[in-house]
C-alpha cells in the first residue's frame, strides 16, 4: 500500500478544501483504525502541525511507522545553539508520540541545510540514525530546485515532496529518476494540491480563473473517461514507480475510505496537455499573491 496519512489537519486547521477545521479526537481515531485495518503504515507529522504529535500519542499510535520533522531554524547561521534545539525537540516528539524510535526525521525547510554549519545540523540527524533514534533521515521541499544541491551534500535517506496530476516538472525534469538511483525513498504531498485540484468549477476560489484553460482540459478529460477526480490524482500518483509513499490528509474516515476505494482500477492516458510549470499555481505558497 502506497498511501500513507498526513496528520496536519490533526492538529490545526489546514488546507483549501478544510470545512470543518481541526479533527476531532474521537474522529482522528476512527480514522486511525481504518488506516491500520487497511495497510495504511505511516503517519507524518511535524511538531508545527499544531498539537499534532500530542493528538497521535493520546491515540495510541505504536503500531504506525512515524515521520516527523525539524523546527524552521530562523538564524542565518547554524550554530551548536540550534543543534540543542533539534536535540531538544526529537526528545519532545518522542515524548509526545510515545515512541521510543521513529522512521524518520526530516528537515522542515531545507534552505536549512543550506546555510552555513549546516554540517552540524546533519551530523546530529546521522547521530540521532546511529544510535537507532531514528531509521531515516532527510529533506521536506516545496520545490524541485534545491534538490540537487541537497544530495550533493548529504547523504539523504528519505525525501518529501510535492507531486501532483498536474506538475511534470520533476519527472520531466529526470529528478525522480536520479532520487530512485540514488536509493532515496520519496514520500509525494500535496497530490490534491491542498484540495484544488478535487473542486469543481463553482466551488473553486474565482482566484484561480487565471488557469481556466487548464481546468477545461481536467473536467473534460474526467468526464470524457467517467473517471473522478480523486480516483484520477490517487492513480496517477500511485502510477509512479519512484514514488514510495503518497501522503494523503482527511477530515473523516468516510474520506479515507473514498481515498482508499479510489486506488482501486485503472488510470486512462493522461493529455499532454494536462499540465502546468506555473509556481504561482503549483507552490501554495504564492496563492496569497494572486
Amino acid at each position: 500500500m502506497k498511501l500513507a496519512l498526513g496528520t496536519a489537519q490533526f492538529g490545526m486547521d489546514y488546507g483549501i478544501n478544510s470545512i470543518d477545521g481541526r479533527v476531532k479526537a474521537s474522529e482522528v481515531t476512527d480514522i486511525l483504525n481504518y488506516a491500520c485495518k487497511n495497510g495504511i503504515g505511516l503517519l507524518d507529522t511535524a511538531p508545527s502541525y499544531g498539537n499534532s504529535e500530542h493528538v497521535l500519542g493520546n491515540a495510541n499510535v505504536k503500531d504506525f511507522q512515524i515521520v516527523t520533522k525539524t523546527r524552521h531554524f530562523n538564524q542565518t547561521v547554524i550554530t551548536n545553539k540550534e543543534v540543542d534545539l533539534l536535540n531538544d525537540d526529537l526528545g519532545q516528539s518522542l515524548k509526545s508520540l510515545k515512541h521510543e524510535s521513529l522512521y524518520g526525521l526530516l528537515v522542515h525547510n531545507v534552505d536549512d541545510l543550506l546555510k552555513p554549519g549546516a554540517d552540524k545540523l546533519f551530523n546530529q540527524l546521522m547521530y540521532f540514525r546511529q544510535q537507532g533514534l531514528v531509521s531515516k533521515i532527510g529533506v521536506s521541499v516545496y520545490t524541485g530546485d534545491k534538490i540537487q544541491n541537497i544530495v550533493d551534500k548529504f547523504d539523504i535517506d528519505l525525501i518529501q515532496l510535492p507531486f501532483n496530476i498536474i506538475d511534470r516538472r520533476l519527472i520531466d525534469g529526470g529528478i525522480l529518476k536520479m532520487l530512485k538511483k540514488l536509493g532515496i525513498e520519496v514520500h509525494a504531498r500535496s497530490i490534491f494540491l491542498q484540495g484544488l485540484l478535487l473542486m469543481t468549477d463553482d466551488r473553486r476560489p474565482s482566484q484561480f480563473s487565471r488557469w481556466n484553460s487548464l481546468w477545461g482540459v481536467w473536467h473534460q478529460w474526467l468526464n470524457d473517461n467517467n473517471i473522478t477526480a480523486l480516483e484520477a490524482t490517487i492513480r496517477y500518483a500511485s502510477s509512479i514507480p519512484e514514488i514510495s509513499k503518497i501522503l494523503v490528509g482527511v477530515d473523516t474516515k468516510t474520506q479515507l475510505q473514498d481515498i482508499v476505494q479510489a486506488t482501486k482500477g485503472d488510470l486512462p492516458i493522461v493529455p499532454k496537455d494536462l499540465f502546468t510549470n506555473d509556481s504561482d499555481l503549483l507552490n501554495p505558497v504564492n496563492w496569497t499573491k494572486l
